[in-house]
């Protein structure tokens, strides 16, 4: 399967796509779509009725599992697809989304429980610098300092769900459970702790069959770990794959006749080698002006010093010259790599962005970790095995 034409630099799902297509089918449209499938439209504006239409889950059920597998791109699943025979037999139901940008976990996660674009809920990025304190944090493990409900202060859609009588429940670990993440953009509803997946299949199921009506988020995050250590394209990815696939084939074998399940996703990913990084520390001229660097290798935000922005984005086009798209963060705004950007939300970009083509990603081995320097897989960047997620329907 290695070297599909698809594949090939420069070509297919490796080539950058531009800003993502917000007016098509996005990440953020599947819970207003479920939400309507339950009968609790009343919730949402016109507009967002209509873009929850476009997906065509007009079934009315009872009770629903959103299940999200984390780095489970739409070009991986087809290119893999001989050791997927459940998502196989879904195909026709299964469409192409797009994640959004940066097409990393901590955004989609938010767009997903928020359902609201990246430059609306403002989680614009892995690593993204809090204005108020000029300090750069992880949006993953998060800064105890930032109040999860100030930094995405608009009500979740499982919090709007629960004000409609629908009982939501997320399904995760239980390390997610009291996370600045899970309390800013997806709080509001139970939360049930589990560690394999099975366990938490057997929850979901529990909870589908259960009185009343239902909105069940199950979240499954070893793909996404299995491709960053071993690659997404490596014997180890596979593995989790097959097991991702009879796990959630059993799942929805055992959904009663009045329930639904939607799989999705958050990114896709793609794999670097070592030897096609830039490590930041070799070129010092990249830190000349700059105040903090964020984002991740694939997508960054690099932050200047008052009236150094120029400089700095000139300095980071010559250095990346032909490996990366370099873009001021107004560009990127206005280009609509964000979608519509909130106030609020302006000084969290970058006032430079890095977004890296095909085979290429900047790592700073001064400040990041052993472990973060070793993976392989990366995402947050442009390119269709990134950006494009699938959409499957039981």
């Amino acid at each position: 399967m290695a070297g599909a034409p698809e594949d090939r630099p420069g070509t297919g799902s490796r080539a950058l796509m531009g800003p993502p297509d917000y007016a098509g089918p996005i990440l953020s449209d599947v819970v207003p779509a479920t939400a309507l499938s339950l009968g609790a439209g009343e919730i949402f504006d016109a507009e967002t009725r209509r873009r929850a239409e476009q997906l065509g889950l007009d079934r009315e059920v009872r009770t629903a599992i959103v299940v999200l597998v984390d780095g489970l791109g739409e070009r991986q699943l087809t290119r893999y697809s001989g050791y997927t025979p459940f998502f196989r037999s879904l195909a026709a139901s299964r469409r192409t989304l797009s994640a959004g940008f940066p097409s990393t976990t901590a955004n989609s996660l938010s767009s997903l429980a928020t359902g609201r674009m990246p430059g609306s809920h403002g989680v614009v990025g892995y690593r993204v610098l809090d204005p108020a304190k000029d300090a750069v944090f992880n949006q993953l493990t998060w800064d105890l300092d930032v109040d999860p409900v100030t930094w995405v202060p608009d009500a979740t859609l499982f919090e709007r769900l629960s004000t409609a009588t629908v009982d939501v429940v997320s399904l995760g670990e239980a390390k997610f459970a009291g996370r600045g993440l899970n309390r800013a953009s997806l709080r509001g509803g139970r939360f049930r702790a589990s560690k394999s997946l099975e366990e938490r299949c057997a929850q979901a199921i529990a909870e589908v069959r259960a009185p009343g009506r239902r909105l069940v988020y199950l979240y499954w995050g070893n793909l996404d770990k299995t491709g960053h250590v071993h690659g997404s394209d490596s014997s180890q990815w596979t593995e989790e794959l097959e097991h991702v696939d009879l796990a959630l084939s059993q799942l929805a074998a055992d959904l009663p006749r009045d329930s639904t399940m939607i799989v999705t996703a958050d990114h896709g990913m793609v794999d670097i080698p070592h030897d096609k990084r830039l490590d930041v520390v070799d070129v010092p001229e990249l830190r000349d002006g700059v105040r903090h660097i964020g984002g991740e290798p694939r997508a960054l935000h690099v932050y200047a010093q008052p009236g150094a922005e120029a400089d700095v984005l000139a300095a980071w086009t010559s250095a990346v010259a032909g490996r990366a798209l370099v873009l001021s963060g107004q560009t990127a705004v206005e280009r609509g790599y964000f979608g519509p950007v909130d106030p609020r939300v302006r000084g969290r970009i970058g006032d430079v962005m890095v977004i890296c083509h095909e085979d290429f990603a900047v790592v700073d081995s001064e400040n990041e970790s052993p472990s973060a320097l070793a993976l392989i897989g990366h995402h947050g960047s442009t390119t269709a095995r990134e950006l494009e997620i699938p959409l499957l329907v039981v």
